[in-house]
């Protein structure tokens, strides 16, 4: 299949593709749009079951990044990256070397940082060959707590204060602070879901998890007093809010009928199948939070560390994703428009604005 005809292509600026023998490395980077700066973007580790479905992935995912950078009022553009491979068995040192050199080429076009199945010692032994990796400095997180860089804290903080807008707009709740008694399907406990998850407990939620490595099942289990689930029942629980925290596309065909819970919350990449389910789940009075918008926490948090902010400035820019979503949720009901089509919109007119203006040069290849 042709990159420029596949489905998931939407002028993206540049896509490269890498394949190092020696080290068994397979990898694409895809840039979607540099208008308001730099692509930033994670680098994903996952054992894809071809080269296709790895590509639609990033190319998925650098669009988003493109979204989330806009809507997050960052000077950043969107792109991503990602490894073929399992990241528990097949991830070395010269592999990720031989990522660092790849990101090297591109000369500053695409920054990666950490995401699903790389960490901030993977980012620290790629950048022994490109100064283009983020979120490896250590200092201060946002809560005022000595950080490693790793985003993670701060992306589950934001989806926490996002799904306590949704509850506030969808449930009528007078204070998003008080979620006593709220039940919450968490699917995914990873880096991300887990710390979301102990947010939700310690604001007086009800748990139920799931993972697909046992290791973190039991850890959630222990300490957050959770319940299981299985990966056939998770999505569809009667519970107050569904949060996806693993991998994308949940939200399709075949499982937004079945959903019972009226709202979506969570912080995994591109949840909709398609641009089409968010019309889908819209249509069935299913409060969506658009995941772009939600899960901006970690690339707010590494756009600072980039720069040197203070705590309390990333935690105040944090706080606002649940402002911001709060304002798509309430155009969405005055416009009776889908809450994914709003955001879509705000973001589309803050990159274009730059694009139009010249802030940022644009590169194509």
């Amino acid at each position: 299949m042709s990159v420029f005809t596949h489905p998931e292509f939407d002028n993206h600026e540049h896509i490269s593709f890498h394949r190092d023998p020696e080290t068994g490395l397979s990898a694409i980077i895809a840039v979607h749009n540099t208008s308001r700066g730099p692509a930033l973007g994670g680098c994903r580790m996952f054992p894809y079951p071809d080269e296709n479905a790895a590509l639609t992935d990033v190319l998925r995912l650098a669009k988003g990044m493109t979204y989330k950078s806009a809507l997050a009022n960052l000077d950043l553009g969107g792109g991503k990256s990602v490894i073929i491979g399992d990241p528990r068995e097949q991830k070395t040192e010269a592999l990720l070397e031989a990522m660092g050199r790849f990101v090297e080429r591109l000369g500053g076009l695409y920054i990666a940082a950490e995401d699903s199945g790389t960490g901030v010692p993977d980012l620290k032994v790629m950048g022994r060959h490109t100064s283009h990796v983020a979120g490896v400095s250590p200092g201060l997180g946002f809560d005022g707590k000595p950080s490693t860089g790793d985003p993670s804290p701060a992306t589950a903080y934001g989806t926490f204060k996002g799904i306590q807008a949704a509850v506030q707009h969808r449930l009528g709740r007078n204070d998003p602070a008080d979620l006593e008694g709220l039940s919450v399907a968490v699917q995914g406990i990873g880096n991300v879901g887990y710390r979301l998850a102990r947010h939700l407990k310690e604001a007086g939620a009800k748990l139920w998890v799931y993972d697909i490595h046992q290791d973190r099942m039991d850890q959630a289990l222990a300490e957050l007093d959770a319940t299981p689930a299985t990966a056939e029942d998770i999505l569809f629980l009667p519970v107050d809010v569904v949060a996806p925290c693993a991998m994308g596309a949940v939200l399709n065909n075949e499982s937004i009928p079945r959903l019972r819970a009226p709202i979506i919350a969570g912080a995994a990449n591109n949840q909709l199948g398609n641009a089409s389910h968010d019309h889908a789940l819209w249509k069935q009075g299913i409060l969506y939070a658009p995941d772009f918008v939600i899960n901006a926490g970690g690339i707010i948090d590494i756009h600072y560390e980039r720069i040197g902010a203070e705590p309390s400035v990333v935690r105040e820019h944090l706080d606002g994703i649940g402002q911001t979503l709060a304002e798509i949720f309430t155009r969405s009901a005055q416009g009776n428009l889908p809450t994914g089509e709003i955001a879509n919109q705000l973001a589309e007119e803050r990159f274009n604005l730059k694009t139009k203006t010249g802030h940022h040069s644009r590169r194509t290849s």
